[in-house]
């Protein structure tokens, strides 16, 4: 797997062995930030279920200025440490916990990003009842909003199966589908 863009575009990113983390595909990955264009060059990143750091590093290399990654692995946060010090991203945070704890305590500490990314793991088809993914579960966090600094986004993957509900106060900006993957761009 490879940065797509900006100044570390074709290094490599290292992904743990076996399917626990399930890294954006390069196609979609290009996809996204060629709709983002300019716009993510100054900005503050949180990414949730950061899993390799690999978005955060997407942001980075194309002019983002910070990038906090959250991750409840604590063997997946030290490929987000190796995958960030190969490339030079010296200014990554990680922090080993529960993405909705980190919402939480974010939040308390009155923290803002100005584009919170996070594609959790994928939920089950959900036809007929309300999702239970992380997706959704993400969406539902009552402390989220106040993470979001003006005139930011949130980018949400999830599966095409998972047919998540966006509650107020989210509104979606743009969708992209690739496949099975969907990717919103919601703002406030």
């Amino acid at each position: 797997m490879r940065i797509t863009g900006g100044q570390w575009r074709g290094a490599s990113i290292a992904v743990p062995a076996g399917d626990a983390v399930r890294p954006m595909p390069e196609k979609v990955r290009q996809a996204l930030f060629n709709s983002l264009g300019d716009w993510i060059a100054g900005q503050r990143v949180l990414e949730l279920f950061a899993g390799t750091g690999c978005l955060s590093i997407e942001c980075l290399s194309r002019g983002a200025v910070s990038a906090t990654c959250v991750e409840l692995s604590g063997r997946h946060a030290q490929f987000i440490h190796r995958n960030a010090t190969a490339v030079g991203a010296t200014q990554i945070s990680v922090r080993v916990q529960d993405a909705l704890v980190a919402v939480r305590d974010l939040a308390s500490a009155t923290q803002t990003f100005d584009f919170i990314v996070a594609d959790p793991p994928y939920g089950e088809k959900n036809v007929g009842r309300r999702s239970q993914s992380w997706a959704q579960r993400l969406l539902d966090a009552a402390e989220l909003p106040a993470l979001l600094a003006p005139g930011g986004r949130l980018m949400l993957g999830h599966a095409k199966r998972d047919q998540i509900e966006l509650v107020p106060p989210w509104r979606e900006v743009k969708a992209l589908k690739h496949g099975d993957t969907w990717v919103r761009l919601l703002a406030l």
